[in-house]
C-alpha cells in the first residue's frame, strides 16, 4: 500500500532538458538503453562496494545482474537491477533537478543549434542519460529501494513538467525503470524497442563491456558467444533466458583482440563525450604489483576543465570491481582531463580514500601512469605535429600546472612545453626549438609575460630585443606568471624576464666602444633623473637611463625578483593582500620626449608644467605595458591640456 503521495514540479532547466529530448533529438534515440544499463551497472557496482565496506549490510550479492523485460503487448520495457537501489531523497535529487553548471548554456546552445551533433553532446558531457527515456517513452516509472531499507519508492512522470513520488512498501531490492514505449514509428522490428533483436543490437554496441550479466527472456535463439541460463551450449535454437554482454573488459584483454570502435564507446561511457580520443594508452604493470590501465586522452576539453568541482576521469577496479568512480590518487590534478579505468590485482577491497592516498603500491601505479601520459605526449610532438597541436591547444594551460606540482616530472613537462614566440606569429615553438635557435653567445632563454599577445608584442620592453634580431617567447597564460619563477632554467639555460633587471644586448666590443657616450649621457641626464625620482617617489623607487628602449620614450621595469604587475594583480584577485612593490622607470635618453624634458628642466627647474609632464611619461610608460592608471580623469585632463597648448 502506498503512502505519502506527491505531485512534485521539475526544476526549470529539466524542463527544459525533458522538452530538449523529446522534440530535437530523433536520430540517436537508442542511447536511452546504454544510459539505463550504465545507471543499472553503476548501481551494482555501489551495491557490492558497500557490502564490503559495511559487513552489517544485509544484502544478498550472490547474483548481481541487470535485467531487461519487454512486454510486447502492453508496449512496455523495463530495466531493473538488484543493486544499491536509491531513498526517496535521493530520487528528488537525482532525477528532479540537474545540478550541474553550465547545464542551462548548454541547453540554449543545443536548441540554437540545428547540428544533431551538438544535441547529441549534451547528453554525454552533462551526463543526464536518464532523460533520455522521454525520447522513447510516453510515461516513466521508476521503482526503487535503498539497500537496508524496509521500504521503497515509486516515482512517475509523462515528461510534461511534473512527476508523482510515492512511498511504496513491497519494493523489491535495486532498481527498476519502466518505459511505456510511444506507438512505433514503423512495423521494422529493427526500430522497434519492444524487438529482441534491436534490443541485443543496442546491448552490444553500447554494453557489451559492462562486467555484469544483462539477462533477457527470449524465445528466439541464442547467437554464438552469447550464454543462455541452464543450457550448456550456445548457438542452439532454444528459449529461456540469456546473457547478452561478454563482461569482458577491454583493458584486461590484448590491445590486438580489440576493435578501435571498441575503445570509442568505452571511452564514451567513461566521458561522456561525443568525439573519438585524441589518443588511446593501453599498459600493463607486472612484477610485484600487477594492473592494467587503459587511458584516453580527449580530442578537446571538457567545460569543467579549470571548475574547483570539475569530473577527474580515471576510474579504480580491483579484479574488475569497481571501488571509485574519480580517484585523484591515481592521476595528478594537471593532467585531470585524461578519462580511463585502472585494474589493480591486490589492492585491499575495503581500503578508503584516505588510506588510498597514502599507499605505496598506489603511488607506484600513479608515477608510471604520469611517465606513460608525459612520454606519449612527447611521441605525439615527435611524430604527429597536427595532432599534438590539437593536444597543447586543448590542454596546455592545464599541464603547465604540472610545472609547479609535479618537481619528479618537471623536465618531461618542460619537454612538451609549447608557447608562443616573436620568431612566427602563425605558431607555437617548443623550449628545446627555441635553445636550438638560440644566438651565438646567447646564454638566456628570453621571455615577456601578459594578457595578450598583441600587448606583448607592443611592448616597449620588446623594442631592443625586435631591433637585434633576439627570438622572445610570449606567455599570456595566468599560471605562466607563476612557472617561469618556480623552474627558473630549463637544459642549464635561466629563463629571463626582459621586463625586469638590467638589459644591455651590445656585445663586448659594441659595449667598450659606447662606454664614453654612456657616461656622458649619465652626466647629462644626473639632474633630471635625480629630480624624476623625488617627483615621482610616491610611484617608482628609482628613474634610470634605458638600454633596452629604441622608439619609446620610457618604459617601467621591475627588480630582477620582483613579483610582476599581472601576478600581484591574480593573487589579489583571490583575495590575498600582496605588497605593491615600486618600479624602475627607464628613459630612452634619445628620445625627443626625454631629451626636450632634460631641457626644460635645466632652464624652468621644477615647474607644475613639468611635473605634469613627469606624470604624463610615467602614465605612458604604465599604459605601453598595459596597466592601469590610479586617476585616469587627471591624466586625461593634463593630456588634454598638453594636446590644447600645440594647436
Amino acid at each position: 500500500m502506498s503512502t505519502r503521495i506527491e505531485t512534485l514540479e521539475f526544476q526549470a532547466e529539466a524542463r527544459q532538458l525533458l522538452q530538449l529530448m523529446v522534440h530535437s533529438i530523433y536520430s540517436d534515440k537508442d542511447i536511452f538503453l546504454r544510459e539505463l544499463i550504465s545507471n543499472a551497472s553503476d548501481a551494482l557496482d555501489k551495491l557490492r562496494l558497500a557490502s564490503l565496506v559495511d559487513k552489517d549490510l544485509q544484502v544478498d550479492t550472490s547474483d548481481l545482474h541487470i535485467a531487461i523485460e519487454v512486454d510486447r503487448e502492453q508496449r512496455t520495457l523495463t530495466v531493473r537491477d538488484n543493486g544499491i537501489g536509491m531513498s526517496r531523497d535521493d530520487v528528488v535529487q537525482l532525477i528532479g533537478t540537474i545540478a550541474k553548471s553550465g547545464t542551462a548554456e548548454m541547453l540554449r546552445k543545443a536548441k540554437e543549434s540545428a547540428d544533431a551533433a551538438a544535441s547529441r553532446e549534451l547528453i554525454g558531457q552533462f551526463g543526464v542519460g536518464f532523460y533520455s527515456t522521454f525520447m522513447v517513452a510516453d510515461t516513466v516509472t521508476l521503482l526503487t529501494r535503498r539497500a537496508g531499507a524496509s521500504g521503497g519508492t515509486r516515482w512517475e512522470s509523462s515528461g510534461e513538467g511534473t512527476y508523482v513520488i510515492a512511498d511504496v512498501d513491497d519494493a523489491p531490492p535495486g532498481t527498476a525503470v519502466t518505459l511505456q514505449l510511444k506507438p512505433a514509428d514503423t512495423e521494422d522490428h529493427l526500430f522497434d524497442y519492444t524487438s529482441e533483436q534491436k534490443i541485443r543490437e543496442i546491448v552490444k554496441r553500447y554494453s557489451d563491456f559492462i562486467a555484469w550479466p544483462i539477462r533477457m527472456a527470449t524465445d528466439g535463439t541464442a547467437t554464438a558467444g552469447t550464454a543462455t541460463e541452464g543450457t550448456e551450449t550456445a548457438g542452439a535454437a532454444t528459449t529461456g533466458v540469456q546473457t547478452l554482454n561478454s563482461m569482458k573488459a577491454l583493458w584486461a584483454r590484448p590491445r590486438d583482440e580489440v576493435d578501435e570502435a571498441e575503445y570509442h564507446e568505452l571511452y564514451r561511457h567513461l566521458s561522456h563525450d561525443w568525439t573519438d580520443p585524441l589518443e588511446i594508452i593501453h599498459m600493463k604493470g607486472e612484477g610485484l604489483f600487477e594492473y592494467e590501465a587503459l587511458l584516453f586522452i580527449p580530442s578537446h576539453a571538457p567545460l569543467d576543465l579549470f571548475a574547483q568541482d570539475g569530473r577527474r576521469g580515471v576510474q579504480l577496479y580491483v579484479k574488475r570491481v569497481f571501488i571509485m568512480d574519480d580517484c585523484q590518487a591515481l592521476m595528478p590534478n594537471y593532467l585531470r582531463f585524461v578519462k580511463g579505468v585502472v585494474d589493480a590485482h591486490d589492492l585491499s577491497l575495503n581500503i578508503s580514500r584516505e588510506i588510498l592516498q597514502q599507499d605505496r603500491q598506489i603511488q607506484l601505479v600513479r608515477r608510471r601512469l604520469v611517465k606513460k601520459v608525459l612520454s606519449t605526449v612527447r611521441h605525439l610532438q615527435t611524430d604527429d605535429a597536427e595532432r599534438y597541436r590539437t593536444f597543447w591547444k586543448e590542454f596546455g594551460p592545464a599541464v603547465k600546472e604540472g610545472l609547479l606540482d609535479d618537481v619528479d616530472n618537471q623536465e618531461a613537462i618542460l619537454e612538451i612545453v609549447s608557447v608562443a614566440s616573436t620568431r612566427d606569429p602563425e605558431q607555437t615553438t617548443t623550449l628545446r626549438e627555441y635553445v636550438d635557435r638560440m644566438k651565438d653567445g646567447q646564454d638566456d632563454i628570453y621571455y615577456l609575460t601578459g594578457e595578450s599577445r598583441l600587448m606583448a608584442e607592443k611592448s616597449p620592453h620588446m623594442e631592443a630585443f625586435q631591433a637585434r634580431g633576439y627570438e622572445v617567447l610570449i606567455l599570456t597564460d595566468p599560471v605562466d606568471e607563476v612557472w617561469v619563477e618556480r623552474v627558473a632554467r630549463f637544459d642549464g639555460r635561466p629563463l629571463r624576464s626582459i621586463a625586469k633587471g638590467q638589459v644591455d644586448l651590445a656585445t663586448a666590443d659594441e659595449q667598450e666602444g659606447a662606454e664614453p657616450e654612456r657616461e656622458q649621457q649619465k652626466k647629462d641626464f644626473a639632474e633630471l633623473l635625480s629630480w624624476l625620482a623625488l617627483t615621482l617617489q610616491e610611484q617608482v623607487k628609482e628613474v634610470r637611463l634605458s638600454s633596452r628602449l629604441t622608439t619609446s620614450p620610457a618604459c617601467l621595469v621591475g627588480d630582477t625578483y620582483d613579483m610582476t604587475p599581472t601576478l600581484e594583480k591574480m593573487y589579489r584577485a583571490m583575495g590575498q593582500n600582496v605588497p605593491h612593490p615600486k618600479r624602475i622607470l627607464e628613459l630612452n635618453p634619445t628620445h625627443p620626449l626625454v631629451s626636450g624634458l632634460r631641457k626644460a628642466h635645466e632652464q624652468d627647474g621644477n615647474s607644475d608644467v613639468l611635473g605634469e609632464t613627469a606624470e604624463l611619461l610615467y602614465g605612458l610608460a604604465l599604459l605601453a605595458e598595459g596597466g592601469e592608471l590610479t586617476d585616469p580623469s587627471r591624466f586625461t585632463r593634463i593630456l588634454a591640456d598638453r594636446l590644447a597648448n600645440t594647436l
